[in-house]
């Protein structure tokens, strides 16, 4: 259904939570207009309806809108997720000019001295002047917060934010620990009054708002009985290809060594697909090992999250430690309760 398209990995914020990888110079080699304008062709081919332009930050890219009017000319819808900084007149028109359908803007904190100490640079100020030059524009836009120990606490001076600009739609997303923010989880976990606040704040919000304002609310890892379904089941619904031309069955995915990974250089994506061992391995339930194999939720949770199981148990087939089924749920227990440490956030170089 959904093509997420990583075209680069620069990006010039340095966000302690970024799921992007740590390796980053294995990712320099990126495809070129031309070879994601195949992937693109192939992706409608296959009948991808969504297609999101992603990073790092995508609008370093100078071909971002040749990829934008070829993907809309191809009949995909187009969202572009930025953290803004970039966005300039000039930038979002030629985009909107292209087909551009849809634009996910971030910030990290509604304030910004927090915002700016997050992200290790000074960017809230343009931030904000490009949502509010998009909320101007005929397009969709949504404002995404990723939610961490802290922010948490703002989550309503987010709302405030929103509603005071205008917003249409919020999304309010803690932390999944991929990436980064695994290297950083302890100093980024919330702690669990801060999302039982949190949570009464949205749903008194959503309340509040119904009808004006659409609120995305993603749940913190960890803090669950069961885990979610994480991309709506491996290799179901959704896949990613990252600037060099690997082709995930979610974003993270590349963090499970075990597993080898397709390059849309060499293969086409509909085979990719249907038949690379990869995207195969962990697609339905016959996968599964107990307590999964035999629960009622095996297609509701599809057994959680694969990167989460390997890179909390080093076996990528495992339940998900966050089920409270699971033989390795302590793992998760004693992380969570134990998020009252406090560690120095790591940033990449």
């Amino acid at each position: 259904m959904s093509l997420l398209c990583e075209i680069t990995y620069r990006c010039n914020l340095q966000c302690p939570y970024c799921y992007n990888p740590l390796s980053l110079r294995d990712y320099r080699d990126e495809l070129s207009t031309e070879q994601w304008c195949v992937v693109l062709a192939q992706a409608a081919e296959l009948g991808v309806v969504q297609t999101h332009f992603s990073g790092g930050e995508p609008t370093l890219r100078r071909d971002l809108p040749a990829m934008v009017a070829f993907a809309s000319g191809a009949g995909l819808y187009t969202n572009l997720i930025t953290q803004g900084t970039f966005l300039e007149d000039a930038l979002l028109d030629e985009l909107l000019a292209a087909g551009l359908d849809h634009v996910q803007i971030s910030i990290q904190a509604p304030e910004a001295a927090l915002a700016d100490r997050i992200a290790g640079t000074t960017a809230h100020a343009r931030k904000l002047e490009a949502l509010e030059r998009a909320l101007r524009r005929d397009v969709a836009v949504t404002l995404n917060c990723v939610l961490h120990r802290l922010n948490h606490d703002a989550i309503g001076d987010a709302i405030a934010l929103a509603e005071r600009l205008g917003v249409r739609r919020l999304e309010l997303a803690n932390v999944q620990f991929y990436g980064w923010a695994y290297r950083n989880r302890l100093a980024l976990m919330p702690t669990r009054e801060q999302v039982e606040r949190g949570e009464a704040v949205v749903t008194a919000a959503r309340e509040r708002l119904r009808g004006a304002m659409e609120i995305a609310y993603v749940p913190p890892d960890y803090f669950d009985d069961f885990p979610k379904p994480c991309m709506n089941g491996w290799g179901r619904q959704f896949m990613t290809v990252t600037p060099n031309g690997m082709a995930l069955p979610c974003p993270a995915a590349a963090a499970i060594r075990t597993l080898h990974f397709e390059n849309v250089r060499d293969r086409a994506l509909r085979a990719i697909w249907q038949d690379s061992e990869a995207f195969c391995r962990y697609r339905g339930t016959a996968w599964m090992p107990e307590p999964c194999r035999s629960c009622d939720r095996r297609e509701i949770d599809w057994g959680g999250c694969r990167c989460q199981a390997f890179l909390l148990t080093g076996d990528a087939g495992a339940t998900d430690p966050v089920c409270s089924l699971s033989a390795d749920h302590r793992l998760v227990v004693a992380l969570r309760e134990g998020n009252g440490q406090r560690e120095p956030v790591a940033r990449r170089a």
